[in-house]
């Protein structure tokens, strides 16, 4: 009798065991794609699936399941051509990733990808103020919301520089998230510490902030920093009004800049020459890294955009040309790039911004900076498109730079 209950307890928890292990929850794994580890995550239950690639900006993308048991799992995602197949041995999951045609083993772990390490990444309490504050683009029907932050020190009676910071290409936050860092989190915070403040937003549409994407071009998302600058202007608390833009931001810093709506600007790998010319380079650039023949014209850029569905965004930057627009600002320019940058190519750009601006303004400053990429990360050629395993998000040097020649520019 003792016996048989014994062997009825053991038959109970196995069952309860068994149950707890099914294949819910998250799970990750690596793929090992030429020395480069990609880790992956699977957030699964029987309501359905997304995946995280976090090295590549992914997040929360809906896979389908067509398969989820107590040891196996199917789930695929057509539009990229990917499935995974796996099947449970004790505490893992051993299967195969598929992305057309391409086989490669992976196997899976219970819990999610561990968090990279940021440690330039400032955690509250901080030492200065901010505040909540929202501006609107009523042209646009848009209310943004953003945080302004205030310097170690301020008072109402102090008179000191701002800097409104407007985010690269695609919906930013307003931190400007990226593969895991928040490259305008760390520089507001910087520049607080040294006596500038600054007023960062949520793009239209993202975040805290309304408003419709869909059709948007650059020149709408300028609409949108101009009307920052002018909630900056009408609240009467800052002595000079700067725009402190990357990548596309740097680019709107140049379309606002030559309307005179600032009293300087930061372009940090800001675009100084046509967006089909330059997307080429940044093409050939990206071919050259993976060891493939950098073959991309403008002609072929041009062709692969026109075929595919219509994108006003795209569409508008391969058009502008910057040229007329940069060389008519008068206003103190800082320009500055990284000699690793594969997406806005130093050589080009900033020699262009350069050439056009060199005789506009005695307080221009212009700078390579060696051994950095498009977030102004140290790296090495290989790895300069590889920002989320780099733990540095932004250069102290740069930092420091920004520092001083805004402070030396608008006294």
């Amino acid at each position: 009798m003792r016996t048989n209950l014994l062997l009825v307890f053991v038959v109970l928890v196995c069952s309860i065991i068994s149950y707890a292990q099914e294949i819910n929850g998250t799970w990750h794994g690596s793929l090992d794609i030429n020395g480069q580890k990609i880790r992956i995550a699977f957030h699964v239950s029987k309501d359905g699936g997304t995946m995280d690639i976090p090295q590549q900006g992914v997040r929360g993308v809906p896979v389908n399941l067509s398969l989820l048991t107590q040891d196996s799992i199917s789930l695929n995602l057509p539009t990229i051509g990917m499935s995974y197949n796996g099947k449970r041995s004790h505490n893992k999951i051993k299967g195969i990733f598929n992305q057309n045609g391409i086989f490669l083993p992976m196997d899976l772990e219970p819990g999610d990808i561990d968090k990279p390490k940021r440690p330039q990444e400032p955690l509250p309490p901080f030492d200065y103020r901010t505040e909540e504050i929202s501006f609107s683009n009523d042209n646009a029907n848009a209310i943004f919301s953003g945080t302004l932050t205030y310097p170690i020190g301020y008072t109402p009676n102090k008179r000191i520089p701002v800097v409104l910071m407007v985010t690269g290409s695609g919906p930013q936050d307003r931190n400007e998230e990226v593969f895991e860092h928040k490259p305008f989190l760390v520089i507001a915070d910087y520049l607080a510490k040294n006596g500038i403040a600054s007023l960062r937003y949520d793009d239209r549409g993202v975040g805290k902030s309304t408003g419709e994407r869909s059709g948007c071009t650059s020149k709408d998302y300028a609409e949108d920093a101009e009307c920052g600058l002018q909630w900056l202007e009408t609240c009467g608390k800052f002595s000079r009004i700067g725009i402190l833009g990357h990548s596309e931001g740097g680019l709107i810093a140049f379309m606002l800049g030559a309307k005179g709506k600032a009293d300087f600007i930061v372009s940090m790998a800001g675009p100084g020459i046509k967006g089909d010319t330059l997307l080429a380079e940044q093409q050939n650039a990206a071919l050259k890294i993976y060891g493939q023949p950098a073959n991309r014209t403008v002609e072929s850029v041009r062709n692969e955009i026109k075929a595919q569905s219509k994108d006003n965004w795209v569409n508008y930057f391969i058009n502008y040309d910057p040229t007329l627009v940069i060389s008519s600002i008068k206003i103190p320019v800082m320009a500055i790039n990284g000699s690793n940058d594969m997406q806005v190519i130093s050589a080009s750009n900033l020699n262009a911004i350069k050439k056009l601006l060199s005789r506009n303004n005695k307080k221009n400053f212009f700078k390579e900076y060696m051994g950095l990429n498009h977030l102004f990360q140290h790296c090495q050629i290989g790895n300069s498109l590889d920002y989320y395993n780099i733990e540095e998000t932004c250069s102290l040097e740069v930092l420091q730079d920004v520092v001083d020649w805004i402070n030396s520019s608008v006294e």
